[in-house]
């Protein structure tokens, strides 16, 4: 198993596993491999990958924003909270099942762009800055939740769902933006990573 699909990780240019495991707080590390870490963190934890040109990947089904909204103050907070160390890092979430599908930008410290879908409401919690260049190529991310929308025709609720992201489209704005964890080839994590909990999770079983 691999990081991908429902899930959600954070990419951070320049930085060791280590440096990453810190500034997430992460308790109750234990080394582990690229397999076995992704597996775990599917269920608990969070897994911070060894680099991979240049990039290293910490990723977390549940507990990666553990705590956080997810869509809102709190993991731009928290965004900008991990900016302020490392400078610049990405984050993305996907979710087929709910069509659950976020990404943001931090550059120099400060998060320049986020978004975020939720299929389950229909709404756009979190809409800030301006679409990037693969957004506007892949005519998603640039829509939010528009006024008067119960007095909306078939064919405007058809433009409006189209401009919608899905999984393959967080996909390829992490490509276009640096790294896709689906591209990373099988072999290429030589060094294990580190699988930990972030504050608050109990990591005693």
């Amino acid at each position: 198993m691999g990081i991908g699909y429902k899930t959600s990780w954070l990419a951070v240019p320049g930085a060791g596993s280590g440096e990453v495991a810190d500034a997430l707080g992460l308790a109750g590390r234990v080394a582990m491999d690229w397999e076995t870490g992704t597996e775990a963190a599917y269920t608990r934890g969070v897994f911070v990958a060894s680099p991979v040109d240049g990039w290293t990947l910490a990723h977390g089904r549940i507990h990666l924003d553990d705590g956080r909204d997810g869509d809102g103050p709190a993991i731009l907070s928290w965004l900008g909270t991990l900016g302020g160390r490392f400078g610049d890092l990405q984050y993305f979430s996907t979710d087929r099942i709910g069509e659950y599908h976020a990404w943001a930008r931090v550059e120099a410290g400060r998060v320049v762009r986020a978004y975020c879908y939720d299929g389950c409401t229909g709404d756009v919690p979190m809409r800030l800055g301006e679409p990037t260049g693969i957004e506007r190529r892949l005519g998603v991310g640039q829509r939010g939740r528009e006024e008067c929308r119960e007095d909306w025709s078939d064919a405007e609720w058809d433009d409006w769902h189209a401009g919608m992201p899905n999984e393959q489209h967080v996909m390829a704005i992490a490509r276009d933006w640096g790294i896709c964890p689906l591209d990373i080839p099988e072999g290429a994590h030589v060094d294990d990573g580190v699988h930990g909990f972030p504050p608050g999770v109990d990591h005693v079983s």
